[in-house]
Parts: structure tokens; sequence; C-alpha cells
């Protein structure tokens, strides 16, 4: 298993815009195949930061994960309300993998 944190730069006076896209993908990143933990909004610190966070079972099915998301009527509703109201400024990805407790898939 890995885990995929999205780091995303948003518009401050945005974050409503972003928090509809963010509880779009509730139903669209399980049903394409990844274990959604959650999206995270700016609350105190920094007005311009938040993730997007789920676990896949490898980079392989991320591919195809990705693939689905690209032909799911949802998800791509929710790219195009993204674009058309440029709420994102930045998005980067990383892949991590748990190393320690008290994750159960170690080993």
């Amino acid at each position: 298993m890995i885990t995929c944190f999205i780091r995303y730069e948003i518009d401050p006076y945005r974050k409503d815009a972003f928090i509809e896209y963010a509880r779009n993908w509730d139903r669209v990143i399980p049903r394409c195949g990844a274990d959604l933990i959650g999206y995270f909004a700016p609350h105190e610190g920094s007005a311009t930061t938040a993730y997007g966070v789920y676990n896949i079972g490898g980079l392989a099915e991320y591919e195809a994960y990705r693939e689905r998301l690209l032909t799911d009527p949802l998800g791509q509703e929710n790219y195009r309300f993204s674009q058309k109201e440029k709420f994102i400024r930045r998005e980067d990805r990383i892949f991590l993998k748990p190393v320690s407790a008290p994750h159960d898939t170690l080993g």
C-alpha cells in the first residue's frame, strides 16, 4: 500500500469553492478504486495550503485508478469545475508508504 498526499495551493478567497471540489471527490475516489482518507482545507495558519490524502495498492493500481477517474462522469465534472473556477493555483503529489505503527499493513 502507498499513500498519495496531494498538496494544493489554493486562492484564499476561494476556500469555499475548494471545499465543494473536495466534497465532490467523496464518492468518486472510492468508486474509482482508492481508499479516501480525506481532504483538508485551511483552518489556521496558512490560508493557501490544503491537502487530499488517499491510499492505493501501488503505482500500477494508481495508473488504473487515474484512468477510471478520467472517465467517471462526476470526476470529469469536478475537473471542469476546478478549471472554470480557478481556485487551485498549484497541485503537487507525493507517494509515501507507511513504515511505522499503528498501520496494520506493515511487513
